[in-house]
């Protein structure tokens, strides 16, 4: 196999005029961090293969798309990356321009890690046991009032991953300081009373 496919070039130049730069610049990338990466075409759009598969990408009518095999068991310290299945947009969501892209040097962090995670030879673990079902990590400012409020930390123990999470994602999605402040007052008041995030919705 070549570590440059033509069948890959022949995709970029099919491309939209807008996906080509970002395509380029992506494979360019995959490369860098990877000299030893070849390249094939698998399910109809461009993989980087290395001890098998790191990445792949594609191009649509309106956007591109960028997905790491191994996304769900990556660190992602930069927050990223979205979690494949959630959306057909890749690991990286929508990518219209270069712009849309996280900068190299943390796309080179994260196309190394796939390469290490390979080299190691970790294995995605079985499906329904992905880092996806698991709530992520709850900021430090988030378990520190918890803390403060002994019902509600008592309570948050004992919630399921999926309804810790919905907490979590609440609190943190916000935009502003006064936003996620009403959000974490709300939140301790219903955790203390075992509610889970959506409970006004339920029957």
């Amino acid at each position: 196999m070549e570590k440059f496919d033509k069948k890959v070039d022949a995709y970029i130049a099919k491309s939209a005029d807008f996906a080509k730069p970002i395509l380029e610049h992506l494979r360019g990338l995959v490369h860098k961090a990877c000299p030893d990466v070849e390249e094939t075409i698998k399910w109809g759009f461009p993989h980087f293969e290395h001890k098998g598969i790191l990445c792949s990408m594609a191009s649509f009518k309106q956007h591109c798309g960028f997905s790491f095999w191994k996304g769900v068991i990556m660190k992602d310290p930069h927050s990223v990356m979205t979690v494949v299945g959630k959306t057909s947009m890749g690991s990286l969501d929508r990518i219209t321009s270069i712009k849309d892209l996280p900068s190299d040097k943390i796309l080179l962090q994260y196309i190394k890690e796939a390469v290490q995670l390979n080299d190691d030879d970790i294995k995605l673990p079985p499906k329904g046991m992905t880092k996806a079902s698991a709530p992520p990590k709850a900021p430090d400012y988030f378990l520190k009032e918890l803390k403060k409020n002994k019902k509600a930390h008592a309570s948050f123990g004992k919630f399921s991953p999926s309804n810790k999470k919905e907490y979590i994602e609440w609190i943190t999605e916000a935009k502003t300081d006064d936003t996620r402040a009403k959000r974490m007052e709300t939140a301790l008041e219903w955790i203390a009373d075992g509610k889970p995030r959506n409970w006004k919705y339920q029957k």
